[in-house]
């Protein structure tokens, strides 16, 4: 059904996510962040909003990734039906994949990494999004989406790809939230809306807005760019 990619870059302070499935709003769906938090993504045969959710809230507060899924997951009857993995603030990984999930099904988890499959060809898909992460130099935004074409041309999601995701928190540029919903190509599709995304007007305006290390920040002239 869905792969996903959580990493975080501890010199630059950036997390970052991906996620692409054979079904529609994986980014809706699947990923959750907060720069104070971490990273979430839930997903599986019947993926709970309330997982990922419940995981970001406790993390918020100190909460390690092991500990945020073991509370979000202690109760639910339904649990084997799903799967998660969390990255925290320190870079700390967990997961969790439900024996009933639709094979192949696994996860990986180490420190500042974590990926997870569903409905996937097989454990190669996983490896392959691990090693494109681990090995790639460019920007992490790039970085993450060379990931998702590595885990499609490993194998990917046993149905093709219909929808794709990105998200992007560092403490010194505004969050980037790309979600390609519906489409025959998801992830060029994002690839297009990335590059567009560095283009200007946006990417201009983007230097006016609030960022984590500058929450006050605003337009230094009368004038405000007309994109928003």
């Amino acid at each position: 059904m869905t792969f996903s990619v959580l990493t975080f870059d501890e010199k630059e302070g950036i997390f970052a996510a991906a996620a692409a499935t054979g079904s529609l709003c994986v980014g809706g769906w699947v990923l959750r962040g907060d720069i104070e938090s971490g990273l979430v993504a839930s997903q599986g045969t019947s993926p709970s909003s309330f997982w990922r959710d419940d995981c970001l809230r406790s993390m918020y507060t100190g909460q390690s990734a092991s500990e945020a899924i073991n509370l979000a997951i202690a109760n639910d009857s339904g649990r084997n039906h799903r799967q998660i993995v969390a990255l925290d603030k320190c870079g700390t990984t967990s997961g969790f994949t439900g024996n009933k999930s639709v094979s192949h099904a696994s996860h990986i988890t180490e420190q500042n990494l974590a990926v997870a499959g569903n409905m996937i060809a097989g454990p190669h898909v996983l490896e392959a999004v691990k090693k494109q992460v681990s090995s790639d130099t460019a920007p992490i935004e790039q970085r993450m989406l060379n990931a998702l074409q590595a885990g499609k041309d490993a194998g990917g999601d046993n149905r093709g790809l219909l929808s794709a995701a990105l998200l992007v928190l560092s403490p010194n540029h505004p969050p980037l939230d790309l979600r390609i919903d519906y489409s025959s190509d998801p992830l060029c599709d994002l690839q297009l809306l990335l590059d567009q995304s560095k283009q200007s007007p946006y990417y201009d305006w983007l230097s006016e807005v609030p960022i984590e290390t500058d929450r006050k920040r605003a337009p230094q002239q009368e004038t405000l760019l007309t994109n928003k």
